[in-house]
């Protein structure tokens, strides 16, 4: 199954999305990687749905990849002793760690880590930002707090404090169970919750020891700081708006979002758009126009893949919404304008043997009418180098490496066949790169497709050869 467009889908799997048919119908209307919520379900619910995923990969012949996403920490107030409250603006307000019930004066905040972050001055925010409290004073287990935005309150809300670098581990000890659980089904990407700086990605990978992928969600102002070093530190990023457009105002998100487009294409590191794409897809069978704009944007930005969550997880029309993105994109990539923005917005390659190579492989496609770029890896790094050109013609990444297979389902114009290890010599390469070009529909006989690898084979970093043949 060769998909029809450049730009990648991700789907949420949850309640609306968790049989064999619906996942089937989710893959042929064009899902190319698979999201685990684990802030949501059991282990044994996951595990199902991972096999159903390799059963339909058996099904389809086509590599498909798993993101395990970590739910991370999640600050929340305690609970009240008459039921929600409502918070007057102008009243007085006091967060402390007693466990005692609240009431319209105060309530639990259990998370010292918070207080012993807090300056006067600072700012909390409850509910996903609806209501705005302003620290006049506080402590080591409290603080004094005037109501700026005020209205309904009720147990066990959200706690977000924008400006402040907060001294805690994005994993918490049931990421830490998660992760381990998650490793053993063999997903190909683990994306990291409440990312702050670099470190917390290289604890991750600690644990990790190469057994996936790792992708850094970007929710955090605090990340947007140390931007560069963070997209460094992993390996794939998501633009997670919904959390940012908490702590930050709504009209900065949309600038954001293009930074962190920019950084990841010029590092060469896959970078996904979340959050909202459809959300009124969720009830309805059509999205807005307005979001069908928002999966083109982010499409003509040249991101990797746009996402569905509940859309897809719990709405009533997951399949509909997976099609909706999937016409969109190919809309967007059939427009010769998308071509000309995808150029203008083409970063300059880094002194390297690998980036001679795929830089010399997209003016290929530029000259010459060349049906396939075809890329043989086994890290998946010429392949995503590849990618990182956007060249007009489709990057056929072929690999021994099933995982690394999956994993490149994940980024822009890549096309992932696994073959066996085989190939010795550069004679052998070049037959395969035919066969497959041939079998998997990018070339007729006899059109021209061009081949990077690298020599001697089997050595994973060595891309420094460039053949242009015939399939």
């Amino acid at each position: 199954m060769r998909r029809q467009r450049k730009a990648k889908i991700v789907a949420t799997l949850g309640p609306a999305s968790a049989t064999l048919p619906v996942l089937r119908a989710l893959f042929e209307a064009g899902a190319d990687v698979f999201r685990l919520n684990f802030s949501h379900g059991s282990h044994a619910q996951h595990r199902e749905r991972v096999d159903m995923i390799r059963r339909l990969e058996q099904e389809f012949g086509r590599p498909i990849a798993i993101l395990l996403d970590l739910q991370g920490p999640k600050l929340r107030i305690g609970c009240f002793a008459g039921g929600p409250i409502t918070l007057e603006p102008g009243a007085a307000f006091r967060l402390d760690l007693d466990p005692a019930p609240g009431d319209a004066a105060r309530v639990n905040l259990p998370h010292p880590e918070i207080f012993a972050a807090l300056q006067p001055g600072a700012e909390l925010l409850l509910d996903d930002g609806k209501l705005r409290l302003h620290v006049e004073s506080c402590g080591l287990d409290h603080a004094h707090t005037r109501v700026v935005t005020g209205g309904p309150l009720s147990e066990r809300k959200g706690v977000n404090v924008p400006g402040v670098l907060l001294p805690i581990s994005a994993l918490t000890p049931k990421d830490r169970e998660d992760l381990a659980f998650g490793l053993t089904l063999g997903v190909e990407w683990v994306a990291l919750s409440f990312v702050q700086r670099p470190e917390d990605l290289h604890e991750l990978r600690e644990l990790v020891g190469g057994r996936a992928a790792l992708l850094a969600k970007l929710e955090k102002p605090a990340a947007m700081d140390c931007l560069e070093a963070v997209v460094d530190a992993c390996d794939a990023v998501m633009v997670a708006r919904g959390d940012l457009g908490v702590e930050l105002p709504a009209e900065t998100v949309p600038r954001l979002q293009k930074c962190i487009v920019r950084t990841c294409r010029r590092q060469g590191k896959p970078v996904i758009v979340a959050t909202q794409m459809l959300e009124s897809m969720v009830a309805s069978p059509v999205p807005t126009r307005a979001e069908a704009s928002d999966v083109a944007t982010a499409v003509y930005d040249g991101a990797d893949a746009v996402m569905l969550s509940a859309e897809s997880a719990a709405g009533r029309y997951p399949v509909e919404a997976v099609a909706v993105m999937d016409r969109v994109i190919r809309e967007v990539e059939g427009d010769p304008y998308y071509r000309t923005v995808i150029d203008a917005s083409h970063v300059a390659p880094v002194a390297s043997v690998a980036d001679a190579v795929c830089t010399s492989l997209r003016q290929t496609a530029e000259l010459l009418p060349i049906a396939a770029l075809v890329t043989y890896t086994r890290s998946g790094a010429t392949s995503l180098r590849a990618a990182r050109e956007r060249p007009a013609a489709p990057v056929l990444c072929i690999t021994p490496q099933l995982s690394i297979a999956r994993r490149l389902a994940l980024a822009w114009g890549v096309h992932a066949v696994h073959v066996g290890a085989g190939i010795q010599d550069v004679a052998g390469m070049v037959e395969t790169a035919r066969a497959v070009a041939r079998a998997q529909g990018f070339a007729a006989p006899g059109a021209p497709i061009a081949i990077a690898a690298g020599m001697p084979f089997g050595t994973a970093g060595t891309t420094n050869l460039l053949h242009i043949t015939e399939a």
